[in-house]
């Protein structure tokens, strides 16, 4: 993958900041896909509030030129975080390019464990807001295809950490949502097809009662996999 001239930009002004202390840059994500302006993480061997104030000298003109804020942590601090931040983590480690300097994670790693306890609480937390958002709609078939739609995104992240969870590179939400229909053993897309709705702005009243029945017995079952994944 090749470097954005924006980020090798990026790179000189944190040399300028941080000098030998700057001990790796990576860019994560596919830039100007999901999440817009190319992202990156800076790992240096210290950070001061001096160090801040210059990075913040600098930061419209990195926003001017297309790049969101950088992630800066000093080395120590980013190690002891791979546990706060399993998912986050998780998904940088996946899908990542190194700019400069020693490859972050070729001697740290997130644990299996860890990832496996934040998907859970991922998981709960998703069930949760779908059992409290049809309790709210109250039978109004509108409200619930508003929850329906405005459930897919956060849905798509979820089924995403599912699949790092296993070892299995995600795809888009929908395929995750189908290697986890798959996995469960449900049937009728009822997964993947509300992961899809990501895309779109509004559905049917029709078509929200047809799918949130078999979305929240989906859930629930992925909750309950999710709880015991490891030790099947």
């Amino acid at each position: 993958m090749s470097i954005p001239e924006a980020v090798r930009d990026l790179e000189r002004d944190l040399r300028g900041v941080f000098g030998t202390r700057l001990q790796s840059l990576v860019e994560y994500g596919v830039p100007g896909h999901a999440h817009g302006a190319p992202r990156t993480m800076a790992l240096v061997a210290s950070l001061t509030e001096q160090d801040l104030r210059g990075c913040a000298a600098r930061v419209a003109a990195w926003h001017a030129a297309g790049l969101a804020t950088p992630l800066i942590f000093p080395i120590e601090e980013f190690e002891r975080s791979l546990d706060a931040f399993p998912l986050e983590f998780a998904a940088i480690q996946a899908d990542h390019t190194l700019v400069s300097g020693a490859e972050p994670f070729a001697h740290r790693t997130v644990e299996a464990s860890d990832l496996r306890r934040a998907c859970e609480v991922q998981a709960r937390s998703h069930l949760l807001h779908l059992r409290e958002g049809f309790l709210e709609a109250a039978g109004n078939a509108n409200a619930l295809a508003i929850l329906v739609v405005e459930s897919a995104a956060p849905l798509g992240a979820l089924l995403t950490s599912v699949a790092r969870l296993e070892g299995r590179s995600p795809g888009d939400a929908p395929a995750a949502g189908r290697h986890v229909e798959h996995v469960l053993g449900v049937t009728g897309g009822s997964v993947s097809d509300v992961a899809a709705l990501a895309r779109v702005h509004e559905i049917s009243a029709a078509d929200a009662e047809r799918l949130f029945p078999p979305y929240l017995a989906a859930l629930e079952r992925l909750v309950e996999y999710v709880d015991g994944w490891g030790s099947q």
